[in-house]
This record gives C-alpha cells, sequence and structure tokens, in this order.
C-alpha cells in the first residue's frame, strides 16, 4: 500500500506550472511519502517522469483516465 501524504491537484495548468507545484510539494514531504498529482497538461506525460528521474524520486504508478494523467512519485 502506497503512503499517500497529498493530492496535487494540477488540472488546467500549462507547463512549467505543473512541475512547479510538483517540486514545491515534494519538498514539503519526507523521504518515502508518496505525492499523487492529477494533471492535463500532455507534455506532462514526459516531463514529470524526466523531473523525478532526474530528481531521484520514483514514479510508483502512472495511469490516464480521460483527459487526466495522474502520477504517484514516491519521495527519495
Amino acid at each position: 500500500m502506497m503512503n499517500i501524504k497529498q493530492v496535487l491537484d494540477a488540472k488546467g495548468l500549462a507547463c512549467p506550472m505543473p512541475i512547479v507545484r510538483t517540486k514545491r510539494a515534494m519538498d514539503a514531504l519526507d523521504t518515502g511519502e508518496v505525492l499523487e498529482i492529477h494533471v492535463t497538461d500532455k507534455g506532462s506525460v514526459k516531463d514529470i517522469p524526466a523531473w523525478a528521474n532526474k530528481s531521484g524520486h520514483d514514479i510508483v504508478k502512472h495511469e490516464e483516465e480521460g483527459d487526466v494523467l495522474k502520477f504517484w512519485i514516491k519521495k527519495a
């Protein structure tokens, strides 16, 4: 089971705001906690995993639900 600490609603935001909000939310989490992110910006399908990889965090899960992309990122 995932330790989801926070859900970030970034729907309707254009690049780079989903990444900016994701970074801000991740900074507030403790190691091992998970951030669930909901976005509609199609660029996020590549941007969020690339940012997480560069930052050392793990994408635990990714799914698409209609126009909404959902990511679960575990803080390293």
